[in-house]
Formats: C-alpha cells, structure tokens, sequence
C-alpha cells in the first residue's frame, strides 16, 4: 500500500525514527510537484499526522528525560530538562 494511503491509526504504532523518516520521504514527494492533486491531499494529510505524532514522542521523551545530576557526596540526583 502506498505510504500515503495507509490509515493515521497505524501511525500510532511507527517508532520516532521510522515516522521522521516517512515524513521526510512525503515532503520530498510533495516538492516534486509530480503526484496528482488527491494523492497530494493524501499524502499531505498522512504527513500532518506524522508530525504531530513526532511531536508527540518528542514531549514525551523530554517529559522522561531528567538531568542527572552528580551531587556533592557523589549520589545521583535528577532534576527536569531545562
């Protein structure tokens, strides 16, 4: 199935880096100029379905991420991304 066609449902399920990655491909598809007019539709939705997802998993992973901090007595402590 083209990558364009496929549902926003299973994008939900793709890692950061496979949904960067299919981004990245649907923009240079949609630069090209070369798909017909529905298929750009498609494919723009899917891309705006993938941001939002890679979005998503970056809040979350900076949401995860902590600092660790080397206290004093050389314990660890964390503290939230800056």
């Amino acid at each position: 199935m083209p990558e364009a066609k496929r549902t926003a449902t299973d994008v939900g399920s793709l890692s950061f880096e496979d949904a960067l990655a299919e981004l990245e491909q649907i923009v240079r598809g949609l630069e090209s100029g070369q798909q017909k007019l529905e298929d750009a539709i498609a494919a723009y939705e899917r891309g705006a379905a993938l941001r939002r997802h890679c979005e998503a998993k970056l809040a979350e992973a900076q949401a995860r991420v902590a600092v660790i901090v080397e206290q004093a007595d050389g314990s660890l402590a964390t503290r939230p991304m800056e």
